[in-house]
């Protein structure tokens, strides 16, 4: 499930980076996203992943993300665990991985929104880092990627698409322990 805000507009930007990453899922597989009115969500399946993976894109706007969540959840009978959230995080450094089982929402309103309809904090969640600057956090991350930021964004969209597949094929402990390291680190064991 990766989390954004619909239009053209955001296209591009800090917070689509959840988005960025379904996107480029559905581009490896080949896969379309079609609009679901009910879910209020694009959903794309792709069956040649483990049991079969349903990537979605909420159109609810990020801070209303976990309606979605929970219809779409609901829908296929998804627990909770099941649910990798995919969502942009300003505490992080660009381009940096974080995976974990659960946590608290650290802020983010698209986190706060799916742990309000799940009525849990035990979901996996991708955290992609896009840095932060000074001036406002809202005209941050709802800015886009200057072409400096470009590669670096890029690559960690791959990267994340890659763990989203890991944790797809395998679990959350074996992506977790692949690429939450740091990148020094992942280079020691290559």
């Amino acid at each position: 499930m990766g989390l954004g805000n619909p239009g053209p507009e955001y296209s591009g930007t800090r917070h689509n980076v959840g988005f960025m990453v379904a996107e480029e899922l559905a581009h490896r597989h080949g896969v379309k996203f079609r609009s679901h009115a009910k879910w209020k969500a694009r959903a794309a399946k792709i069956s040649d992943i483990g049991d079969g993976v349903l990537l979605a894109q909420p159109t609810t706007f990020m801070n209303l993300s976990g309606w979605a969540v929970r219809e779409i959840a609901s829908f296929h009978k998804l627990a909770p665990s099941d649910v990798l959230v995919v969502v942009d995080d300003a505490d992080l450094p660009l381009g940096r991985l974080r995976i974990r089982r659960t946590g608290s929402a650290g802020g983010h309103n698209g986190l706060k929104s799916v742990i309000q309809e799940l009525g849990t904090v035990e979901f996996p969640r991708l955290r992609i880092g896009v840095g932060r600057q000074a001036g406002g956090l809202r005209n941050h991350v709802l800015g886009r990627f200057v072409a400096e930021e470009k590669a670096e964004i890029d690559a960690a969209v791959h990267r994340a698409a890659d763990a989203a597949e890991l944790f797809a094929k395998e679990d959350i402990l074996t992506a977790m322990n692949r690429f939450n390291p740091t990148p020094a680190a992942n280079e020691d064991q290559a």
